[in-house]
């Protein structure tokens, strides 16, 4: 079982006060980017969407009467997976729509809005250093920030809903279950397709404890009617190993408490409304929200899937080949749903594969090496490719390049911010295997940097690359010497952990 971290955070009315941002994310996977929308859909096809909120969803069918000869029906909710497959292939041959977007509405846009919100209070410190002062500290007003949240999210919806709309797509609210390998069964209504896409995502759970009714999980930590004062999170532990420990240093310094190694044991709501937490360490009081962001569990109740006798993991997950086909030849299935890598990205690259494979009869499989990820906490996490856990355990010997440096802002404004950047490199063939950064924009930085780790570059590639004066990303491409070598022969030569960091001045 993975380890576990739980982090205390708590907010203060004022936004310059020294007590840490009302938001914070935990440090786990999230997707990097959202899909834009083909313009041009055409549709012959059905679709069905299942709503992860109250089990219901919207149906997109083509007004094609000719249902046996449709080529896909697709049940879904998460709109990545299936908009890959209308992005990849010629305008008339785009059988698939995502009627309803997970991403949109409950993932990666609304986070990032609140991420976006969260920044400020440490940007009005910040703006200090550089002259602009303040005759009382700006207040933050909740209500405004979520309301304008919706409203965005209101009309990012309204764009999916026209692009369909515009392409002649008929959208129908309902429920969907699978009846047979060719046939769903929308509500009373029987509709037939040659084959069946099923991409209805995942959704969030919380351990079966003790008082778990008092915990929120991450949908509903995007809707909360009121600024939280101080919440307990409960996450996974992902990412590197160095740049985890380097995160949870630097987050500490903005107030947010670590226990490491603890498990939830319960949770009670005590007289005064405010909420304690039970771990296997001791119990934390004072909470005004307990949240679990543990991951999601397949969506995949209701809908029909073992009557058709598909094959399902032991977390509920559907069995897919390499292609994406399940144990029913004519049935499909990408995205979360398939729990192979669960970011939004990835179900917009399989979806995509999948249209080659049934729409131009051209058979691909799902690419997942170097699927470059990001968690936003302030300032977030980027990552590609290999941790350096997993290149000592497939490549032997490594060579790792860190590092660890003051920011320019940071100079001025006085804040003990740091950036922490790490390469990775097959100490045999010189690749670099993994690229790993923590500081500001880190994700929009590695982004860039992944074309390159997927393409195969080598360090000396990183080296004769000239950089751009002045800014953080040029540290990737002047770090010369190795913090440390790694050999498979149990020698390994350099500094790692406190040594690094008290060598780099930490």
């Amino acid at each position: 079982m993975a380890a576990t971290t739980a982090a205390t955070i708590s907010s203060s009315s004022s936004l310059l006060g020294r007590k840490i941002p009302s938001l914070a994310f935990p440090l786990r996977h999230s997707s990097s980017s959202s899909p834009s929308i083909p313009a041009n859909l055409s549709c012959p096809s059905l679709s069905l969407a299942k709503s992860r909120r109250r089990g219901r969803g919207l149906c997109v069918r083509a007004d094609s009467d000719n249902g046996a000869d449709t080529p896909v029906s697709t049940i879904l909710t998460s709109s990545p997976s299936v908009l890959g497959a209308g992005v990849c292939v010629p305008p008339a041959l785009r059988p698939i729509l995502a009627p309803r977007s997970r991403c949109v509405l409950r993932g990666c846009v609304p986070k990032k809005l609140l991420v976006y919100a969260s920044k400020y209070s440490h940007e009005f410190e910040e703006s200090r250093g550089f002259g602009w002062k303040y005759e009382t500290d700006p207040e933050h007003d909740w209500s405004t920030l979520i309301a304008n949240k919706n409203a965005e999210l209101q009309r990012l919806t309204g764009i999916y809903k026209n692009i369909w709309n515009n392409a002649g797509v008929t959208l129908i609210e309902g429920r969907g279950k699978i009846v047979d390998p060719h046939t769903v069964d929308f509500d009373g209504k029987l509709y037939t397709a040659r084959n069946i896409l099923i991409s209805v995502g995942g959704r969030p759970f919380i351990l079966d404890i003790p008082g778990k009714e008092y915990a929120i999980d991450s949908d509903a930590a995007l809707d909360l009617p009121s600024q939280p004062k101080k919440i307990a999170i409960k996450v996974l532990r992902g990412f590197d190993e160095e740049i985890r420990d380097f995160v949870s240093e630097q987050m500490s310094l903005r107030g947010i408490e670590f226990h490491n190694e603890e498990s939830p044991q319960a949770i009670q709501k005590l007289p005064d409304g405010s909420l304690s937490l039970k771990t296997t360490k001791g119990t934390v009081e004072g909470f005004s929200h307990i949240m679990f962001a543990i991951g999601r569990k397949p969506n995949t109740k209701n809908l029909g899937l073992e009557a058709v006798g598909l094959n399902m993991k032991k977390n509920g997950a559907i069995e897919v080949d390499e292609f994406s086909e399940t144990s029913v030849p004519s049935i499909w299935a990408v995205g979360d749903f398939t729990d192979r890598v669960n970011l939004t990205p990835v179900a917009l690259m399989e979806g995509g594969a999948l249209a080659k494979t049934l729409i131009l009869n051209e058979p691909t499989k799902p690419d997942y090496r170097n699927i470059p990820s990001a968690a936003f906490c302030q300032p977030p996490i980027g990552q590609v490719g290999l941790t350096e856990e997993q290149a000592v355990q497939e490549y032997g010997d490594v060579d790792v390049f860190t590092a660890n440096f003051r920011p320019l802002k940071a100079t001025i404004s006085g804040l003990p911010d740091r950036v922490f950047m790490k390469l990775i490199v097959c100490a045999k063939t010189n690749e670099v295997l993994g690229l790993h950064m923590y500081g500001e924009d880190a994700p929009e930085i590695v982004q860039g940097f992944a074309v390159a780790i997927k393409a195969g570059l080598t360090k000396a590639d990183f080296d004769s690359t000239v950089g751009i004066h002045p800014t953080a990303a040029e540290e990737l491409v002047t770090m010369r010497t190795p913090t440390r070598k790694i050999r498979s022969d149990s020698s390994s030569e350099g500094e790692k952990g406190s040594d690094a960091k008290a060598a780099a001045g930490v």
